[in-house]
């Protein structure tokens, strides 16, 4: 499949809808396993069911990541359903680039399947038309019967709102901006975060300048291996949330933070030893609440990413408390409308909860649907 080709029978009016019974938004690890699955189950390319994706290309979010990611460095990937990673990527070069591999693997991966795939689309607003879904995009608009959303996290990154942000003479970045720390030599940075890639961007920035490590909470390292075990009671306790309505904790918050080579080394140089949250940020750097400064050139926020969901809002799903109450086996399924699947969200945010909350959403959309 030709990433840029336009899809055949795209609505050229904002008046017009084509038809499906189910669309897929995102073709991450995510969509892509939902695609694979609904397929598998005899839903139809194209008439059945089409994949929506913003990206120029074949590859997720993993296509925007820093180039330091490598095989070698990034947590690990999984492969997804019904064709292994080393069929488009060779696992033994680990020094291979995140952002260059995984888009190779998931391009093949559309391509064995044909996978219908309509990119670039973006979907601006899902609406409720009686038994229907209306899917408005910059392409057109679309009309199905359900809805399977991936649109992931990385479209949303947060960073916590405190006194004298835009007073701050410096540079501020989030994860998301991130690409080298050689851009930093020179400067004092200020990296604030307590998850894995404030710990990896930490290390990297703390081998060429000065640094500075601020969390809100004392950060938890994890001794021993993180067997599967451990794993499964990980995603028990953030389906637990999901299921009563919560919004979903960080993977760190429940998990802990690995103690690799990479960080034994930053904390024996002192990289690690970490300052709890300031109270503002100043023209010039921050300062505690005791008074304390800290004079920077750049906070780089490594404050993690929110739920892309804000084209779902006037489906009214979330609660009072910014929480979705999920429901399914896998906890894919949204309470207050049976129609809508999200995958990636919750206790499937990891690219091995992707692909079985893939696998759950079609089978139980396709089985609620009547399909």
């Amino acid at each position: 499949m030709d990433d840029h080709a336009t899809p055949p029978n795209l609505p050229n009016s904002a008046n017009v809808a084509l038809k499906v019974d189910i669309v897929v938004i995102g073709a991450g690890q995510a969509g892509l396993s939902s695609a694979y699955h609904l397929q598998r189950r005899g839903l139809d390319p194209q008439r059945g069911f089409m994949v929506l994706d913003h990206a120029p290309q074949a590859g997720g979010a993993w296509q925007y990541r820093w180039p330091s990611l490598t095989l070698n460095t990034v947590n690990r990937i999984h492969d997804l359903p019904g064709m292994p990673f080393s069929d488009a990527v060779d696992i033994d070069a680990l020094e291979v680039e995140a952002a260059t591999a995984v888009p190779r693997y998931f391009a093949a991966y559309e391509k064995r399947f044909q996978l219908p795939v309509w990119r670039p689309v973006t979907v601006k607003v899902v609406c409720s038309r009686g038994e229907r879904l209306r899917i408005e995009t910059d392409r057109g608009n679309f009309s199905a019967r359900g809805l399977i959303n991936a649109t992931g996290t990385w479209e949303k990154p947060y960073i916590p709102d405190y006194p004298g942000a835009q007073r701050f003479k410096g540079l501020q970045l989030h994860t998301k901006d991130y690409r080298t720390a050689d851009a930093f030599a020179g400067k004092h940075v200020i990296v604030v975060g307590g998850g894995i890639s404030a710990i990896q961007l930490l290390g990297e920035i703390s081998l060429v300048t000065t640094t500075t490590w601020v969390t809100r909470r004392p950060p938890e390292f994890r001794q021993g291996p993180f067997d599967q075990e451990a794993g499964r009671a990980a995603v028990a306790m953030v389906e637990d949330r999901v299921r009563r309505g919560l919004p979903p904790t960080s993977v760190v918050s429940v998990t802990g933070l690995p103690v690799t080579p990479t960080i034994e080394a930053a904390r024996a140089r002192g990289a690690l030893d970490r300052l709890p949250m300031f109270a503002e940020i100043t023209e010039t750097g921050v300062r505690w609440a005791d008074g304390t400064e800290q004079q920077a050139d750049v906070i780089l926020w490594c404050t993690g990413f929110r739920s892309a969901l804000d084209h779902l809002a006037p489906l009214m799903l979330r609660e009072p408390g910014g929480g979705i109450t999920m429901t399914g086996r896998l906890a894919t399924q949204v309470a207050r409308d049976p129609r809508i699947h999200l995958v990636g969200y919750g206790p499937s945010a990891s690219t091995i909860g992707a692909n079985r909350a893939g696998d759950a959403a079609a089978r139980e959309l396709m089985t609620y649907l009547a399909l």
